[in-house]
Order: structure tokens, then C-alpha cells, then sequence
């Protein structure tokens, strides 16, 4: 068990140092255009990404639609409706709820 504890510490001192050697080497120094482009559009294609798989990816490792699908598409078409947010939850979850218990 102290291994354990012993390997959890270290990956968490790694993890902090890698995080913080950025800010440390780059300091003050402005990013090239091109890279600051590739940044702007990484967090939403990762976000896409991941509601894609969250949503679509099976325990097969394939992809399948569900119930979940319905949900996230009722939330769009509240979105698009301009809802506000809590009704848009309310709605995807309602809509996701009702589908798995048909």
C-alpha cells in the first residue's frame, strides 16, 4: 500500500512541474498567430469530441444510438429556442427519461 501512496505522490509532483515548466520557459513571450489559431480552436473540437463519444460510444467501443441521443437533441432544439438553461436540462433530461422507460 505505500508503493501505492508512494507512486500517487510522484505522479502528482510530475503532473505539477510539467504544468508549471510552461509558464516558467515561455514567461512573457507572445505565441506565434498560427498557434494561437490552433489553441482558439482545440478546447471546442475536444469538447465536441468527447459529447460525441459520451453520448454515442458504447461499452463495445462502437458507436450506437440511444436514448441519450434524444436527450441531446431535444437540448438543441430548446437551445435553439433560446431557453433558458435550466429548462434546457430539464427538457434533455425529461426527453433522455421518458425514452429509456418505453
Amino acid at each position: 500500500m505505500t508503493t501505492v501512496w508512494l507512486m500517487i505522490g510522484l505522479l502528482a509532483i510530475g503532473g505539477f512541474v510539467l504544468k508549471a515548466a510552461g509558464p516558467v520557459l515561455l514567461g512573457g513571450r507572445d505565441l506565434p498567430p498560427q498557434a494561437g489559431a490552433v489553441i482558439a480552436r482545440l478546447a471546442p473540437s475536444l469538447l465536441a469530441a468527447l459529447v460525441v463519444v459520451d453520448v454515442f460510444g458504447t461499452s463495445e467501443r462502437t458507436l450506437a444510438i440511444d436514448e441519450t441521443a434524444g436527450g441531446v437533441l431535444a437540448a438543441a432544439v430548446a437551445l435553439y429556442a433560446k431557453l433558458p438553461m435550466i429548462v434546457v436540462v430539464i427538457i434533455a433530461a425529461a426527453v433522455t427519461a421518458g425514452l429509456r422507460a418505453l
